[in-house]
């Protein structure tokens, strides 16, 4: 195990061009500074005398953009050529000599950048990344030791700072006007920001027409990473100095899975840098991941573990060991009063593989019951199901870089720029380049109308439809005779093929047909079927406004329907995505957090995997499967459940019907709640366990590609312990023996037990960077493309999907259908993202509605209007938007006094119990004040705050 930092210098090497890819290059020798070297063709002279460890001087040229040319400062000489051509943009050539270094060459080089440090402050002593500046560099590099020009004359030193942006500052006297920044912008980001105005000496760098903040920028960080000066400076750097050393880890937001680098001074975080060697994300990150980690070492952090008898009691502050056997011995003593199934545990989507693995472990093994399930359970167990039941493996296909061979992409039910940024920037720059886009969904998103992204076609459905909409979709592809034959007659079951071909060329699942029901117009869904039916290479990309229907497990088999019968799986560019919410999601669910199922998705009914987990943990495993959080709750409430043990979830906050969770936590006898903040959840407590943050641990988590991706620890645990140490304590404390000393441990039992992690150490991460699972015997290496030459299950099943509609209906009482989502400052319940400055962009939760509905109601912009359904009501400021449909409203759920559940019903998937979230019959009238639920919210919420100071009251006394 690597234990120790990396200086921060190493790990950077910039080439100065993109690495040339494709199949069958032809290979080109060539001759730079009389050293032979073969390359691609297409490489440039930078990249391969950099590749020859012969640096030549840049200053507009990095390996994360295409080749620009505009800083001169990179010619060479060129034997047979005309002139000094600049080494970036000049391809190699077969038999070609190079000169990167002459008196000319020298002459020349430190005449441009004199004239670059002429209007430049020379503060370098001073300057925030003195020691981390390319100009720096480079001025040393090519010998400039005077400036001849004086600064006497007209120049930009005095320019005013742009620090509207509460992350970085734009400090336009240090900008050379290199364009990095803007490229970085257009060709990474695909936001098209920054522009360059003005020309000659005028030019300048302008975001929007104010300042950053006020402009279209997403704060993703491309143009700071890529300014080569202090012209655009991290506030952390200024603030602290540049930093010293780094570990490479993942991030703890989204199910994108970011490499970073977390760059440390001392034991001080100085700054997130995305990895450039992150295959997730290629080097680029979005703005929680690149600057929303103060949350770490914010103030509210609960660092003390707490108990108390009740919850109208003030809390005591005690000692971990204290805090743990309390724990014990009420678990103990309500076992052996109540039995094991009035015991439960609940893992986290955000805590890493082996953490998880640790509480379904110490639930079965240790309280001695299946009663143990996830917060995946309210986003993605539809695609479980699904996906095991069509394609035979319960996750996405591809990985994201697939994408870039995509001729035709679906998405559906995801807002990929607001909740997968990274991946949205990648499929933006594939859309720019020709792939053609259709979205279904019943808001606009960012896609459907984004800076030079348009989508071919917006499905714009009504909520609740997705299934009549991806039927339709199949029937014109099955009616048109679009299907792939060969595919279906070789890949899949034949039989089953046949019966669903039959079902879905019923007129009945015609666009026609639909139409009233969907109101998505037929045309468009027989054109968008064309498209997609037509692609050499269709891929489908859906999320949350899939999976969270009462239909959800039948959408995400409909979508794999259509992947099947048009044969886009097995190969790059095509599939089924799943786009997953938090960042370890498919984590969670691979190491067995479901009441049926042990690691690797295995039934709990099986005799053989039970004795293999018997065998290794020493204990029997009850063969019936457990309750699930529905159950759990329902059962608390009717008492006969008494305890659970909550791990990094906010189920109070996140779970549909709050008044309803509100209840079954209420009734528990004893409620364990281990996190870094004292969340919703946690004030309905008797135990309180301090969480460690993804900075303070080892471990891993599995992102929406199957990616496994390293976690390092930069810091000691805040509180003490790792969340994983914790839970080996509870253990012990149980009788359920667990004598780990390191996560690497953990993972080498998961790897023992689970078929697709076999292959899986920590040293072999460490050595590649990132699995993709399966890797085994079979793929030793990992699996970036599943399904290639057969379906995991051999044949692809398809599968019946009758539309069936939501019990959720509209009348005269609830006119309007609500729908819910996210939005890209804020995270999940926002209990990491409010505690920085993104709140800057997102204060409040908002309802979103169309200009007619605010029209008939009254209601203006700002207007506190009451949202009612028929579990709850609440009130929110109103946000009049053109990208509703008439008859729908939207919200987020970022802000827990906003109450966004307590509207949501009970209503949920047929196959899996996930929420029916994003269909609530609800009416929206002007208010005049706050709903009671918020009221009685913000005197509960005063109540146990006060507990809590109490605790920490007795240290002052």
């Amino acid at each position: 195990m690597v234990e120790f930092y990396i200086p921060i210098d190493q790990d950077r090497k910039d080439f100065g061009t993109p690495n040339v890819t494709g199949e069958d290059l032809k290979q080109i020798t060539l001759n730079i500074d009389g050293w032979p070297i073969t390359v691609p063709e297409g490489t440039s002279v930078m990249r391969a005398a950099s590749m020859l460890n012969i640096q030549i001087p840049k200053l507009c040229a990095t390996d994360s953009l295409d080749a620009f040319g505009s800083c001169r400062i990179c010619v060479v000489d060129i034997e047979g050529m005309r002139g000094k051509p600049a080494s970036c943009t000049t391809p190699v050539s077969e038999g070609m000599k190079v000169t990167t270094q002459n008196a000319s060459l020298s002459k020349l080089h430190r005449n441009v950048m004199e004239l670059y440090i002429s209007d430049h402050p020379l503060d370098c002593l001073t300057c925030a990344v003195n020691g981390d500046c390319e100009l720096q560099d480079v001025a040393g590099a090519v010998g400039l030791r005077d400036v001849r020009y004086g600064f006497e004359g007209e120049n930009h030193l005095k320019m005013e700072k742009d620090t509207s942006n509460p992350y970085f500052t734009f400090d336009s006297s240090k900008c050379i006007v290199c364009s990095r920044c803007v490229r970085s912008c257009s060709d990474i980001q695909g936001q098209f920001a920054l522009t360059v105005e003005g020309r000659g000496f005028d030019s300048r760098i302008v975001a929007g027409s104010k300042n950053f903040m006020d402009s279209e920028c997403v704060s993703c960080g491309a143009c700071v990473q890529a300014c080569p000066t202090a012209a655009l400076t991290e506030n952390s750097v200024i603030e602290q100095g540049t930093p010293s050393h780094f570990r490479v880890t993942t991030c703890a937001y989204c199910g994108v899975g970011c490499s970073f680098r977390a760059e440390m001074k001392g034991d001080q975080l100085v700054r997130m840098v995305p990895n450039k060697g992150g295959k997730a994300n290629q080097g680029h990150s979005c703005v929680k991941g690149r600057f929303a980690f103060g949350y770490a070492t914010h103030s509210d952090r609960m660092l003390d573990p707490m108990i108390r008898d009740s919850i109208d009691q003030p809390w005591r502050k005690v000692s971990w060991e204290e805090a743990i056997d309390f724990a014990a011995n009420r678990i103990n003593t309500l076992r052996d009063k109540y039995g094991a199934n009035a015991l439960g545990g609940i893992t986290s989507s955000r805590c890493t593989n082996e953490e998880t693995y640790l509480v379904q472990k110490l639930v079965r093994a240790g309280f001695g019951t299946n009663n143990v399930d996830t917060c995946a359970r309210v986003c993605h167990s539809p695609t479980g199901y699904g996906l095991k039941t069509t394609l035979g493996e319960s996750a996405g296909t591809q990985t994201f870089d697939s994408v870039q061979k995509a001729d035709v992409v679906v998405v559906i039910g995801a807002n990929p720029t607001d909740g997968h940024p990274v991946f949205a920037s990648q499929l933006k720059r594939r859309l720019r380049n020709g792939a053609k886009l259709i979205v279904i969904d019943p808001r606009e998103i960012d896609l459907v109308n984004a800076p030079h992204v348009r989508a071919k076609f917006h499905l714009q459905l009504r909520p609740g439809t997705n299934v009549a909409v991806l039927n339709a979709l199949a029937h014109v592809i099955v009616s048109e005779g679009l299907d792939a034959k060969a595919f279906i007659d070789e890949r899949c079951d034949t039989a089953e093929f046949e019966k669903w071909r039959t079902f879905i060329a019923d007129e009945h699942h015609s666009p026609e047909a639909m139409e009233s029901e969907t109101g998505v117009p037929a045309m468009l869904i027989r054109e968008a079927a064309r498209l997609y039916g037509g692609a050499n290479n269709g891929a489908i990309y859906y999320g949350l406004g899939v999976t969270e229907h009462s239909q959800g497990s039948s959408a995400v088999m409909a979508i794999a329907n259509l992947a099947m019968v048009t044969g886009n799986i097995g190969r790059e560019g095509v599939g089924v995505n799943p786009l997953r919410g938090q960042n370890n999601v498919q984590g969670s669910c691979d190491m067995g957090s479901f009441p049926h199922e042990l690691p690797g998705y295995r039934h709990v009914s099986d005799p053989d995997v039970r004795a293999l987990f018997e065998g290794e943990w020493g204990v029997k495993i009850d063969d019936e499967p457990g309750l699930r959080i529905p159950n759990m709750f329902d059962a608390a409430i009717a008492g006969r459940f008494k305890a659970l043990y909550v791990q990094g979830e906010d189920i109070a906050q996140s779970d549909p019907n709050t008044q309803h969770v509100e209840a079954a936590l209420s009734s528990l006898e004893c409620l364990i709640v281990q996190d870094i903040f004292l969340n919703e959840t946690a004030k309905f407590a008797h135990v309180f366990l301090p969480g460690a943050t993804f900075l303070e641990k080892d471990g891993t988590f599995t992102n929406a590609e199957r990616r496994i991706s390293p976690v390092r620890k930069v810091m000691a645990p805040l509180s003490g312990k790792a969340d994983w140490e914790a839970t080996v304590a509870l253990a012990n404390a149980l009788g359920c023996e667990m004598t780990y000393q390191h996560p690497s441990e953990i993972m080498d039992e998961i790897a023992k037990l689970t078929p697709t992690f076999h292959g899986v150490s920590y040293e072999k991460l460490d050595e590649l960077g990132s699995i993709q699972w399966p890797c085994n015997d079979d793929a030793p290496q990992g699996t970036p493309t599943m399904h290639i030459d057969a379906f995991v299950k051999g044949k692809g099943s398809f599968v019946v999907t009758e539309y069936v509609a939501s019990q959720e209906k509209v009348n005269k009482r609830f006119p309007l259908l609500l729908t819910t989502g996210r939005i890209l400052s804020q995270y999940n319940v926002g209990a990491q993202t409010r505690r920085t400055e993104n709140s800057r962009w997102h204060e409040e939760d908002v309802l979103e509605l169309h200009p007619l509905d605010a029209e008939d109601r009254g209601i203006v912009d700002g207007t506190p209007v009451r949202i009612r359904s028929r579990a709850g009501e609440v009130t929110l400021p109103a946000l009049i938007s053109n990208r509703m449909q008439p008859g729908v409203v939207y919200t987020t759920f970022h802000h827990p006094v906003s109450g966004t559940n307590v509207i949501t019903t009970n209503n949920s998937d047929w196959a899996t119990n996930c929420p029916e979230y994003k269909v609530t019959a609800v009416q929206v009238l002007v208010a005049v004040d706050q709903a009671q639920w918020q009221e009685r919210f913000r005197a509960f919420d005063e109540e146990q705050q006060a507990h809590v100071s109490a605790a920490y009251q007795e240290d002052t006394d």
